[in-house]
């Protein structure tokens, strides 16, 4: 790396730093931890998933550095420090730069095929059209349950590359890993597409359980593999897209962090066939955590009588097409209830009125009810090249809490 690029890096670690460490992140901070622990407190807002390459204003998105790693972090900071200047909303920013520790898997030993189509070549949100690789009952034994290796060695270099990058304007820390993410019928709709399962859960039961257990035996791996060879960390802020600061994680092991799941292919499966082919699976797996998150974009209302069964459940999703009535009335005070609007809001044109109804909905169902509640914008495949879009938005739904919860 040259002098020019560390330079750089430093003034923007200076400014991060100034951010990471002032009163308002403390603030943020404790709001995302007391959500999580059920406290009825002002909502968290995030904003995740952002086309960054439409959101450049006056270049402060624009990097320079020369050395391509140097750049990932540039970025990386750039970004951080617009989310601060410009979104009316949380951020989770760590005093320190954080190194997650290392490990490899041997892989599955079989990979999916797939027909892309794109409409912006800048856009990495694309169709994908896959093949059914396992549409034969003998090819469940092509699916290998991997090994997993820790690499020290790349931790050691990742460290030493850091600090030098930083030098003494932001610590450089070696941690464990922070979550599971789990979403095996994501991977397993990209080994077959989503049709054939669809059909598979009437025609062939017994195929499509054969898969599903794969899946549960390369999940338990690596849960064996981390308990016994890793690090897991309590402290880690992001659980993909939403907080994860909690009281009564363990110091290490599995139970030391959160597990989230879904079954996002699933939204017009019935709650029967909800449970037999993932919730009856996702219970041997969540017991080994701390908390279970489960649910993305698959709308719950409907099974949350299966979902409930989850050991250490303390988050469910509520997306854009989940009748919110009945999931506010059922959440109550014992689940966070993470709140995804809708992102096509914010995908051309942004009306605030729209915006302000939306959140205003939510807000009075969630205190009716007695729901800890955030809402976290993500899935923003794109703002049509108009930053404004989620500048709005933010400021938009800060001024609906700040009406119904205070500032």
């Amino acid at each position: 790396m040259t002098q020019a690029d560390k330079n750089i890096i430093r003034e923007l670690a200076k400014q991060y730093m100034a951010f990471a460490t002032d009163d308002a992140q403390q603030k943020m901070n404790q709001r995302m931890k007391d959500t999580n622990d059920l406290k009825l407190v002002r909502p968290v807002v995030l904003l995740d998933e952002i086309p960054w390459y439409q959101m450049d204003i006056d270049g402060e998105l624009k990097c320079v550095c020369e050395d391509p790693a140097v750049r990932n972090v540039e970025s990386t900071l750039r970004t951080a420090i617009y989310r601060r200047k410009h979104f009316r909303a949380d951020t989770m920013f760590e005093p320190f730069w954080r190194v997650t520790m290392s490990y490899t898997s041997s892989g599955i030993g079989v990979g999916h095929k797939e027909e892309i189509k794109r409409t912006d070549d800048t856009n990495n949100i694309v169709s994908h059209s896959y093949e059914d690789v396992l549409e034969e009952e003998e090819s469940v034994e092509l699916i290998k349950i991997p090994t997993f290796t820790a690499h020290p060695d790349r931790d050691e270099r990742a460290m030493a590359f850091y600090t030098e990058l930083f030098g003494d304007t932001m610590p450089v820390k070696l941690c464990g890993r922070g979550f599971m993410y789990n979403a095996p019928w994501d991977l397993i709709a990209r080994l077959r597409g989503l049709e054939p399962i669809l059909y598979d859960l009437y025609d062939r039961p017994e195929h499509l359980h054969a898969i599903r257990k794969k899946f549960q035996e390369i999940m338990l791996a690596e849960i064996d593999f981390i308990n016994e060879q890793m690090h897991v960390d309590p402290t880690a802020p992001n659980l993909h897209c939403t907080p994860a600061y909690v009281s009564g994680l363990a110091e290490d092991g599995c139970k030391a962090t959160w597990y989230r799941t879904m079954a996002q292919g699933f939204s017009d499966v019935s709650p029967d066939m909800h449970w037999e082919f993932d919730v009856s699976y996702a219970l041997d797996v969540a017991k080994h955590f701390g908390y279970t998150y489960y649910g993305c974009c698959e709308p719950l209302d409907r099974k949350l009588d299966v979902i409930f069964n989850i050991p250490n459940l303390r988050k469910v999703g509520v997306s854009p097409w989940a009748k919110e009535e009945v999931m506010a009335e059922r959440l109550g005070g014992k689940y966070v209830y993470a709140r995804k609007p809708n992102p096509a809001n914010v995908a051309k044109f942004i009306d605030p009125d729209v915006i302000r109804r939306e959140t205003e909905k939510t807000v009075k169902l969630c205190i009716q009810h007695g729901c800890p509640v955030e809402f976290v914008l993500k899935d923003i495949s794109t703002v049509s090249g108009r930053p404004k879009n989620l500048i709005v938005w933010s400021n938009t739904v800060s001024e609906v809490l700040d009406q119904y919860y205070g500032r």
